[in-house]
Formats: C-alpha cells, sequence, structure tokens
C-alpha cells in the first residue's frame, strides 16, 4: 500500500516532463516527414520539368499535330491522316499564296506541331525564317515534291512591260505540280512516308487512306485522258493563260500553254490592248482563260472585243477545305478545256 501510493505520487510529480518530452519527440518526428516530403516532391518537379521538355509536342487528345501550307497540300494531307492527326492550314482560304506573309500567330502555330508539310519547289517564300523564328528543334518537314522534276517557268514573253507581277515569278521552277493528278500522286505518297515516320503506330491507316486517294487521282487521269483524246478535240490545242500555273497539266495531256499575258489590274491603253489582240490571234485561240478569285473584268471585255470564249481555269489555290473540292475542280477545269479545244 504504502510502495503504490509512493508511484503515484512520483508520477503526479513527473507528468509534466514526461508530457514536455513526449511532445518534442513527436515534433521532430514530423519535422523528418515533412522534410523529406518537400523533398521528394522537388524531386518530382525536376524530373516531370525534365520529361516535359523531352517529349516532343503533341495535341491534348495525343494526336499528332500537323501544319500544312496551303489548301491543296491541306487536302492531300487530310487524305492521308484522316482523323489520325489534327491538321491546320497556314494560308487562311481565300488568300492568295504567292502574296502571303507569315505571321506571328503563324510561327506560334509552328513552334507547337509536329509536322510540316509544304509544297516545295520555292513556292512557300513566306516559310524563310519562319521555321526558325519556331524554335521548334523537333518539327519533322515533309516536301511533298521531293522526287519530282520541275518545269522551268513559263516565260512572260507577251506583257504589258511594267505590269509584270514579279511575286508569281518562281526562280525554282514551276511549283504547280498538284494540277497534275499524276504528281499528286507522288506527292500523296511523300507524305504517306512522312506521317508513317514520325506516327508508325498507325502505318497500315496511313497506307490504307493514302491507297484509297490515289485509286480516285488514277481515275481523274483515266478521265482527262479519255475526254482529251476524244476524237472531236484538236489535240494541237494551245492555250493562252494569265497565270503560270498550268504547264504541268498541259504537258501531261499533250496540250500547250504557249504564252503568259501578264495583265494590269486597271484598265488596259490602247498600245497595251493591241499587244494582246495581236498574241490572241497569233495563237489562233479559240478562247481566253480567267481565273478564279480575281476581277475578269478586264477579260470579259477582251473577250467580246475579239468574238471568243472566256472561260476559267481552276489553279485550285483557293476554294473549300473538303479534300473532295480537289476533285471538283479539276473535273470543271477538264470540261473548260474540252470545250475551249474542240
Amino acid at each position: 500500500m504504502k510502495l503504490k501510493c509512493k508511484v503515484y505520487k512520483w508520477m503526479k510529480n513527473n507528468c509534466r516532463i514526461l508530457w514536455l518530452l513526449l511532445s518534442l519527440f513527436l515534433l521532430g518526428f514530423e519535422g523528418c516527414v515533412l522534410s523529406s516530403s518537400q523533398k521528394l516532391e522537388g524531386d518530382s518537379k525536376d524530373y516531370s520539368a525534365k520529361i516535359s521538355n523531352s517529349l516532343v509536342p503533341v495535341s491534348v487528345n495525343n494526336k499528332v499535330k500537323i501544319m500544312t501550307t496551303f489548301l491543296p497540300i491541306y487536302w492531300f494531307t487530310r487524305a492521308v491522316a484522316g482523323d489520325l492527326a489534327e491538321i491546320e492550314v497556314l494560308v487562311p482560304p481565300g488568300i492568295e499564296i504567292h502574296h502571303y506573309q507569315i505571321t506571328p500567330e503563324n510561327i506560334k502555330k509552328l513552334a507547337l506541331a509536329n509536322i510540316l508539310v509544304k509544297n516545295g519547289l520555292g513556292l512557300e517564300k513566306f516559310l524563310d525564317g519562319a521555321v526558325k523564328s519556331s524554335e521548334n528543334k523537333g518539327l519533322h518537314i515533309i516536301d511533298a515534291s521531293r522526287g519530282i522534276n520541275p518545269l522551268n517557268p513559263i516565260d512572260p514573253l507577251e506583257t504589258t512591260g511594267k505590269h509584270y507581277d514579279k511575286s508569281h515569278h518562281h526562280t525554282g521552277g514551276n511549283p504547280h505540280v498538284w494540277l497534275d493528278p499524276i504528281l499528286v500522286i507522288q506527292q500523296v505518297n511523300n507524305i504517306r512516308d512522312g506521317l508513317i515516320t514520325v506516327d508508325p503506330k498507325n502505318k497500315s491507316s496511313y497506307q490504307d487512306n493514302a491507297s484509297a486517294y490515289i485509286k480516285e487521282l488514277l481515275n481523274l487521269h483515266s478521265a482527262f485522258q479519255q475526254r482529251l483524246q476524244n476524237h472531236a478535240i484538236d489535240m494541237s490545242c494551245k492555250f493562252i493563260t494569265f497565270h503560270d500555273a498550268f504547264p504541268y497539266l498541259a504537258k501531261r495531256y499533250s496540250l500547250e500553254q504557249v504564252v503568259i499575258v501578264e495583265l494590269p489590274e486597271e484598265q488596259l491603253s490602247p498600245h497595251e490592248l493591241k499587244k494582246v489582240v495581236n498574241t490572241v490571234k497569233k495563237y489562233q485561240v479559240k478562247a481566253l482563260f480567267g481565273e478564279f478569285g480575281i476581277d475578269n473584268k478586264l477579260l470579259n471585255n477582251l473577250a467580246k472585243d475579239l468574238n471568243i470564249t472566256l472561260l476559267y481555269l481552276d489553279s485550285l489555290e483557293l476554294g473549300d477545305k473538303n479534300p473532295l473540292y480537289y476533285f471538283q475542280g479539276m473535273h470543271a477545269n477538264l470540261e473548260n478545256l474540252a470545250s475551249a479545244c474542240k
């Protein structure tokens, strides 16, 4: 009984000391845990940053992000990639590529892209310096015209002098290869191979999509052959245009784009009008070819004065973003060429 009372008195006297010691121990343990937690969190952030910086930029849904330069290249890329990629076009529909200038927004988009698909052959002058400015070292560039031997530009032998538009002059050869369906097949193959290089897991889909589109291109080629080789068509047909866009189309189907007539944006002077009239008579053309997206008032008046038809050829630099628009535009070109060459 006496021992029990002594223990009780000792615990009563020393309880505060024990409680203080226990509190100090627990505080020290909590500090160790917190320090370790903070260190792990810091290491995790550093590691995540390293991983993030090493990855090629991808879209939020993990699709490959592709920038194309203008509509024809957009169509062909969309046909091959289908829904497996996010695809945008740098030159907005309705804007003429020959006069385009790169924008800060374009550079931002290039900085976030995995792939840039261009026509090549010197067409996209606005890309000069833009890729470097984007600082996207992981950007994979696909030149759709790789392996195509360019034709030399047609000299504007019949011009109105001071009105010659140098922005349409191509020093690296004529770039308008997309107006020849057979050359488009080569472009589609180049795009397919480039996509497979960057995104090999979808190889079979890219191959299937490309094959389906190439089948349609071969059908288009057959339609041109059959229509323009019809006995009612003059196979020595020569035509005059006001844009050096159609030599590949002419060469493929045994036509001849003989000359480019450069016109001013305003009224022709009497001297200039006489020069154009003499050019048209010299080559004995049956029709003038204007182009969509420009003011053809001058050509309408000229066609009336010469008593010949004004028809249209579409260079397909403007239009709808649907990949099928390419075939619609090319079939319209075929009908107008056939009409002019009867």
